[in-house]
C-alpha cells in the first residue's frame, strides 16, 4: 500500500515537473517581450527552410562586426556578451563585446564570436541568436518573396523587431517599411 502511494506521489511530481519547464520557457520569453527593450535591427536577404522545424525567413544582419583591440584576445566560438546602442536612425548597433556579463546596462545579449578577421582591420564578427523568423506555412512563401524583394530594392528598410533583456533575446516581427510582414501578406499588399 505504501509502495503505490510513494508511486503516485512520484508520478504526480514527474507530470508537474513536465508543465513546469514549457510553462517556464514561455513566461520567461513572455517576460522579455513585455519587460525588455525594444530594438530595430537592419537585415539582410537569406531564406531557407528547416524540414524540422517548419518554415522560416533567415535572418542576416547588416551589423554583425566590431572592430577590437587585439584580436588575439578572442577565439571562434567563444561566448561574449553583445552591448548595443541605438543609431540616430534608430537601428541596433554593436556598443562592444564583452567576455564578462555586463552590469551597468540590460541592453545586452549573449552569443557566440563566428570569427575574427585575419587581416589588419581586427575586426570581431558575432552570431546573432535571433536569426530565425517562423511563420505559418501556409504564409512563409509569401513572405518569403516578399522580404526577398524588400531586400533588392534599396529604398527598402527591412529590419527584425527584438526585445532584449539582461542577455536573453526575443525576435518579436520582421517589417518591411515599417509594415509587418505578417500583415503585408495577410492583406496580399505588394511591396512598394
Amino acid at each position: 500500500m505504501i509502495n503505490k502511494k510513494i508511486g503516485f506521489f512520484v508520478f504526480i511530481l514527474v507530470v508537474l515537473v513536465q508543465l513546469y519547464v514549457p510553462a517556464k520557457m514561455i513566461l520567461d520569453r513572455e517576460d522579455i517581450l513585455s519587460n525588455g527593450t525594444e530594438f530595430k535591427f537592419k537585415t539582410q536577404p537569406i531564406d531557407p527552410n528547416d524540414p524540422f522545424r517548419g518554415k522560416f525567413i533567415r535572418l542576416r544582419y547588416e551589423v554583425d562586426k566590431i572592430e577590437v583591440e587585439d584580436k588575439n584576445d578572442w577565439k571562434g566560438g567563444e561566448e561574449v556578451y553583445v552591448i548595443l546602442k541605438t543609431d540616430t536612425e534608430g537601428f541596433a548597433r554593436i556598443q562592444s563585446v564583452s567576455k564578462q556579463y555586463p552590469t551597468n546596462t540590460q541592453d545586452f545579449f549573449k552569443t557566440k564570436v563566428s570569427y575574427i578577421t585575419r587581416d589588419s582591420s581586427n575586426k570581431l564578427m558575432v552570431t546573432y541568436p535571433f536569426n530565425r523568423f517562423y511563420m505559418e506555412e501556409s504564409k512563409a512563401y509569401d513572405a518569403e518573396l516578399a522580404y526577398r524583394k524588400s531586400r533588392r530594392d534599396t529604398s527598402q528598410v527591412a529590419y527584425a523587431l527584438v526585445n532584449i533583456k539582461e542577455g536573453e533575446a526575443v525576435l518579436k516581427d520582421v517589417l518591411i517599411n515599417g509594415v509587418s510582414i505578417r500583415e503585408i501578406v495577410k492583406e496580399g499588399r505588394k511591396i512598394e
